[in-house]
C-alpha cells in the first residue's frame, strides 16, 4: 500500500513539475515579446505586463523547486514569490512616475492587440494550473500571479482604447498605476498564505512533539 501511495505521489509531483515548466516557458516568452512591443509602442502598461511576466517566470522556477518538498520549503518558495511581486510593483511604480515626468505617446491599437493576446495566453496558463491549484501554497501563489496578469492585461486593452479615444497618454499611465496596485495586492496575498502555511506546519510539529 505504501509503495502504491508513493507511486501516486511521484506521479502527482511529476505532473506539477511538467505544468510549471510549461507556464515557466510561456511566461518567459511573453516577457520577451510583450517587452519588445511595449518599448516600440511606448506603453507603460505593456512594459508593466512584460515585467510581470518576467517575475512570474522567476516565481514558477521557484515553484518547480518546491514540488515534492516539505510544507516549510513550499512556504519559503511562496514567500520568495511574494517578495518578487512586491519588488516588481515598486520598480513599475518608479517607471510610471518617470514616464509621467518625461511624457510619451503610447500606440493605443498596439496596446489593445498585445494585451488581449497576452490575456489569452494567461487564460491558457490558468487552464494548465487549474487542477494543481490546491496542491500547495507555492501553486496557489502561481494561480494568483496568473489571474492578476489576466485582469491586468484586460485593463491594458481598455486603456489602449481610451488612449485612442482621448488622444492622451494619461490612460496608459493610469493603467500602469493599476498594475502596480494589482501587483502589490497579489504579493501581499502570497506573503499572507506563506505565513499561514508556516504557522500550520509549526502547530503540527508542536503537536507531534507532545
Amino acid at each position: 500500500m505504501s509503495g502504491e501511495g508513493d507511486s501516486k505521489l511521484d506521479a502527482s509531483n511529476a505532473a506539477q513539475r511538467r505544468t510549471l515548466t510549461w507556464v515557466f516557458a510561456i511566461n518567459l516568452a511573453q516577457a520577451l515579446i510583450v517587452g519588445v512591443v511595449g518599448m516600440m509602442a511606448d506603453s507603460t502598461g505593456l512594459m508593466g505586463a512584460a515585467l510581470d511576466n518576467l517575475a512570474d517566470g522567476l516565481v514558477y522556477a521557484v515553484s518547480i523547486y518546491a514540488v515534492g518538498r516539505s510544507i516549510v520549503a513550499k512556504a519559503r518558495a511562496a514567500r520568495l514569490s511574494g517578495f518578487f511581486l512586491v519588488a516588481l510593483a515598486a520598480g513599475l511604480l518608479v517607471e510610471v512616475l518617470r514616464r509621467f515626468v518625461a511624457g510619451g505617446e503610447p500606440a493605443g491599437i498596439v496596446m489593445i492587440i498585445a494585451a488581449m493576446a497576452n490575456a489569452a495566453t494567461n487564460l491558457f496558463c490558468l487552464r494548465l494550473l487549474r487542477s494543481h491549484r490546491q496542491a500547495g501554497v507555492h501553486l496557489q501563489a502561481s494561480w494568483i500571479f496568473t489571474t492578476n496578469d489576466m485582469f491586468a492585461n484586460v485593463g491594458i486593452a481598455i486603456s489602449g482604447a481610451a488612449v485612442i479615444v482621448f488622444n492622451s497618454p494619461l490612460p496608459d499611465l493610469l493603467i500602469g498605476l493599476v498594475v502596480v496596485c494589482i501587483a502589490f495586492k497579489g504579493g501581499w496575498e502570497i506573503l499572507e498564505q506563506a505565513r499561514d502555511a508556516g504557522r500550520s506546519d509549526d502547530s503540527v510539529t508542536q503537536q507531534e512533539k507532545l
